[in-house]
């Protein structure tokens, strides 16, 4: 769904902000309940799931954030002397009670001053989780997996990794209910397990989508000092393979990106074979000719350390959220409100949303 807000000039129109939502069924993760003695321990495995509504791509023209202007969203006519972007969001969130959402939630970088004081602000939205976007720079070389002695990574069908997803991650925040339409994606290139081949009791999973055309970014505006390393670097990668340098992808032109997506492991050898999972991920891209590897992971994630990263490529996010009316009055349900809830270890982080 998208609203657009238009200002109008005689017969001249110009769009000056435009914002999306959709609406699904996600995990709220195990339910967090007040003590009481009739609850079983069934019912605090149980997950619980939700229907909620995804804002995202909030865009108001600068000109016209604060004037008092005509705004046309699809049928409805108003004017006020309120925002944009605040009315854009409110007719949204209008959208997203008719589709009968319980809470809406979006995305920010941690250090986008405006619209965190817009939606905590004028919006009413809760600060909520803080994952972080990891990103790894793929370079000219392909990389060892590096395994533990006697594991392997295999490829699961769409079908087996419905199967473990759901059975395994159900009970993890943002899980969503519709994980099949997830991992059969056109742009998906598959769930990948690394698993010691003597215990099946350890394994680490996880997704990957991207590749040259689900996502395209660019880098402006570097110095050219800078563009100069970054050939240099991978003139040298490129000579020099088996010396396994890094070396800085041709960012400043459009590139690909592959998203890994899913990480989910148990067993002392997790971090090893998490690892080796991304190492695979990252030859997948390289063979795209993607420019880096990026995975979205919670700030408590117990394999967040062993994910590849560059820290000066590390994107925080804010993650907030709002219990929409007539649920934003109710109290049947006070005693699992998602807002209230504590952070679990990890979060997962829906594809379609990046």
């Amino acid at each position: 769904m998208i609203q657009v807000a238009e200002v109008v000039s005689g017969p001249d129109r110009a769009i000056v902000g435009l914002v999306r939502g959709c609406v699904k069924s996600v995990s709220r993760g195990s339910p967090i309940r007040l003590p009481a003695k009739h609850h079983t321990a069934a019912e605090h495995r149980t997950p619980l799931f939700s229907t909620v509504a995804y804002l995202l791509g909030l865009r108001v023209s600068p000109p016209y954030r604060k004037f008092d202007i005509y705004i046309y969203i699809y049928i409805y006519i108003v004017r006020r002397r309120r925002g944009i972007g605040q009315q854009l969001v409110q007719r949204m969130e209008e959208w997203f009670v008719k589709m009968g959402a319980e809470y809406a939630y979006m995305a920010t970088d941690i250090d986008n001053a405006e619209s965190i004081r817009l939606f905590t602000g004028r919006c009413g939205y809760s600060k909520f989780r803080t994952p972080s976007i990891l990103v790894h720079p793929v370079y000219a070389h392909r990389l060892r997996l590096k395994l533990p002695r006697h594991a392997a990574v295999h490829r699961l069908s769409p079908a087996d990794a419905d199967l473990l997803y759901r059975r395994r991650f159900s009970s993890v925040e943002f899980f969503p209910g519709d994980i099949d339409a997830v991992l059969r994606n056109p742009s998906s290139l598959g769930t990948f397990v690394a698993v010691p081949r003597t215990s099946s009791a350890e394994e680490v999973v996880g997704a990957i989508l991207g590749g040259g055309g689900s996502f395209r970014l660019e880098v402006r505006g570097a110095p050219r000092w800078l563009r100069g390393l970054a050939r240099a670097t991978r003139a040298v990668d490129a000579a020099l393979p088996w010396l396994g340098l890094p070396s800085i992808p041709d960012v400043f032109r459009p590139f690909g990106v592959c998203f890994v997506y899913g990480l989910g492991g148990a067993g002392p050898d997790a971090p090893a074979l998490l690892r080796a999972l991304f190492r695979h991920a990252h030859n997948l891209a390289r063979s795209l000719r993607c420019g880096v590897v990026a995975a979205e992971v919670a700030a408590c994630e117990p394999l967040r350390a062993a994910v590849p990263r560059w820290d000066r490529l590390t994107v925080n996010d804010l993650w907030c959220v709002k219990r929409l009316p007539p649920n934003a009055d109710a109290d049947a349900d006070a005693d699992v409100d998602w807002i209230k809830a504590p952070p679990g270890p990890s979060i997962f982080v829906d594809p379609r949303e990046v």
